[in-house]
This record gives structure tokens, sequence and C-alpha cells, in this order.
């Protein structure tokens, strides 16, 4: 007799843990500000900011999310400084079980942009489904399911235009996960990228992790490679480090200073430009991130 098959990950979050060790906790890009705050009548506000280390620019945006847990209902409205109005209405295992409805519109009033998003998510044991729908562009219809059964995963993706009549994009992708490691394939892009990844957790305080991708239009080398590694200081801190094919070490530090109070630093430096004087370009860059939660 087979065990229950637990609900599979989104197609988005295949190869999930590996993204995540060697794409968050890098704030090498600027310093950005994240203060988060919730009301007891399930309102919660959150203000964010970041100043590109680059441009200088400062980008920020302010968001409220009201939350009904017992209707199944979200509404999130949120306003940036690029003058962008986003609204985002949820409804969540109310018409069936399983099934989430989510639609999310943008509005930028000065250029007279607009954008509507219908979304919706079945999960079963053993089944993770979504449909989008972009009306305004195309309009757009895509899809991708992932199905699972004992550790191994398999999902596709296809995006439909209605207006043409023809499928603009598609892709595939394998896996198989475990708890203390997971290994992803993906053809991507039409099946012109492929990239492959995987996770381990080598203990309670380490984790390794490493992805290759290949891309055949890529005018110099076709494979890219990134290995990184994450240790635990103790319960409130950890380090991670990274470095690509193209000689690039990023470094971070994360710390909880207190609960609900978080800092972390990144440093990127180019190896292949350590010894240069006057290095063409950005060869080095530092960065920074606090986050509030209250």
């Amino acid at each position: 007799m087979s065990l229950p098959q637990p609900v599979p990950p989104s197609w988005k979050d295949l190869g999930k843990s590996s993204n995540d060790l060697l794409g968050k906790d890098f704030p090498i890009h600027g310093t950005s500000l994240e203060v988060k705050t919730k009301t007891p009548s399930n309102v919660t506000f959150k203000v964010a900011g970041q100043r590109d280390s680059k441009t200088s620019h400062i980008n920020g945006d302010v968001e409220a999310k009201y939350v009904d847990p017992k209707n199944g209902l979200t509404f999130t409205q949120a306003w940036t400084t690029a003058n962008a109005l986003r609204t985002q209405v949820e409804l969540d295992n109310q018409i069936a079980k399983g099934l989430k409805l989510d639609l999310t519109t943008t509005l930028l009033p000065d250029k007279g942009h607009k954008s509507a998003l219908l979304n919706t998510v079945y999960k079963q044991p053993g089944l993770h489904s979504r449909a989008f729908l972009d009306v305004f562009k195309g309009p757009t219809f895509t899809a991708d399911t992932v199905l699972g059964r004992d550790g191994f995963l398999l999902g596709a993706e296809a995006s439909y235009n209605v207006t043409d009549g023809a499928i603009t994009r598609y892709a595939a992708a394998a896996g198989f996960s475990a708890p203390e490691y997971a290994v992803t394939l993906h053809g991507l892009g039409n099946f012109n990228t492929f990239a492959a990844s995987y996770y381990h957790r080598v203990s309670r305080d380490v984790e390794a992790g490493a992805k290759a991708v290949y891309d055949h239009k890529a005018t110099t080398s076709n494979v890219s490679l990134e290995v990184g590694a994450k240790a635990y200081l103790d319960s409130a801190a950890f380090v991670k480090a990274k470095i690509n094919s193209s000689g690039l070490l990023i470094l971070g530090y994360t710390q909880a200073l207190r609960p609900g109070v978080k800092a972390s630093f990144g440093l990127a430096l180019d190896t292949q430009k350590l010894n240069d004087t006057s290095p063409i370009g950005p060869a080095h860059k530092v960065g920074a991130s606090f986050t509030f939660e209250g």
C-alpha cells in the first residue's frame, strides 16, 4: 500500500532549495530596508526601499494586506515610487478544495499603462497545476503542471497567444526531492536553454548546492557554473559564499539582532581583476539589507 502523496511544489518552485541557496541573502547591489508590521485586525503593512549602488536611484513601495482566513480572502494594495498602483485579490479554498483564484492588476496613471493577470491554482496530493491569463497582453494564456510521486517530480509549462493562435513558449522539468537533498533538470526557452541544479543538506549546520546552465545561443561560453555553501554560526547567524565560472566570488553574512530584526551584508569580488589597479567597470561591490518585522 503506497503512502499518501504530498502536494508537489509549483512549477516556479522546482529547484527552489538550490535557487534560494545561490540567490538569497547576497545584498550586493545597494542598500535595502524593509519594515513590516501587523495589526490585531489581520492587516499587514510593509514599507520597502532600495538604493541602487550603480545608479544611486532609490526605489520603494508601500503595501497594505488584509487577510480574512474564515472566508479565504486576501486583499493587497501597493503603491510604488514609480507611481504604479498594484491591486491583488485572492480567494482560496472557497469554490472547491485546493482551488485558488487570484486577480492582479497594475495601473500606471502617468503613462496610461495597465495590466491584468487572472491566475488559478489547483493543488491536490501528487498534483500542482496553475493557469494564467494576461488579459491585455495578447491575450496570453499560460499553464503549468507538476506531478509528484515518492519524491519524483515531473513538470511542464506552455504559453499560448490567443490572438495569433500560436504557442509562444514551452518548457519541461524533472527532478527528485528528499529531505536531505534535491536534484532538478530544466529545459527552458523552447528547449534552447538547459539547467541542472542540486541541493544537499550536509549536516544540521551546513548546506551546499550548485547550478549549471547551458545556452546554445550564448555568444561566449555556452555553459555557466555556480557553486555555493551556507554555514550556520549559531542559532542567530549564518554565512554564505558562492563563486561562478566567470570568477565572481560573492560572500554574505546575516545576523538576527533580536526577534524581528535582521541585518545582512554582502561583498562581491571579481577574482579576475584583483590585481588590476584601474579595472574597467565596477569590479567589486558591497551592499547591506535591514529587515524589521513586528
